[in-house]
């Protein structure tokens, strides 16, 4: 059984344990409303599609 919430697009919140910024190695905040993995230090937001966070540098949107 999975913790992944409907709601938010199936992301499944637990892997925010698992997860981390590929530049930085930092840890990574969930944007609920934006569907997006935020890298506050390396200031990217990784995309989240079907469920499934991309963690590829030249998919993240850059943040201020």
């Amino acid at each position: 059984m999975s913790d992944a919430d409907p709601r938010t697009g199936g992301f499944d919140r637990r892997m925010l344990e698992a997860l981390v910024c590929p530049q930085t190695q930092s840890r990574l905040s969930y944007d609920v409303e934006k569907q997006e993995l935020v890298s506050a230090k390396a200031g990217l937001a990784f995309p989240i599609r079907n469920g499934i966070p991309v963690m590829l540098v030249d998919e993240a949107r850059q943040i201020d």
